[in-house]
C-alpha cells in the first residue's frame, strides 16, 4: 500500500512539472518575483521606505508645530523676545556685561 502511495505522489509531481501550463506558471512567478521592473522584492523594500518616510513626516510636522508655537510666543510678548535674544544670541543692553562660562 505504501509503495502505491509513493508511486502516485511521484507520478503526481512528475505530471505537475511536466505540464506546460505548470512550467509556464512557474516561470511567470519567478519573473514577477525577481526579474520584473516592479518585482516583489523591490515592492517590499519600497513599503519599508514608505513607512520610514511617514515616520519622518510625522516627526517634522510635530517639529514645525512646536516651532510655530514658539514663534507665536516670542512675537506676542516683548519680554519673551528679549529673553530669547539674550540667551540664544548673547545680546545685551549698552550698560551690561556678558560673562560666558565654558565647562571643561
Amino acid at each position: 500500500m505504501q509503495d502505491k502511495d509513493k508511486y502516485t505522489k511521484k507520478s503526481l509531481w512528475r505530471q505537475l512539472f511536466m505540464n506546460k501550463f505548470s512550467i509556464t506558471l512557474l516561470i511567470f512567478l519567478i519573473w514577477l518575483a525577481f526579474l520584473d521592473k516592479n518585482n516583489w522584492i523591490e515592492k517590499i523594500q519600497l513599503r519599508g521606505k514608505i513607512a520610514t518616510l511617514k515616520k519622518e513626516k510625522a516627526y517634522y510636522q510635530e517639529k514645525i508645530e512646536d516651532d510655530n508655537r514658539k514663534m507665536q510666543e516670542l512675537l506676542s510678548n516683548r519680554d519673551n523676545l528679549e529673553k530669547f535674544a539674550r540667551e540664544q544670541y548673547l545680546m545685551k543692553n549698552k550698560n551690561e556685561d556678558i560673562f560666558v562660562i565654558v565647562n571643561r
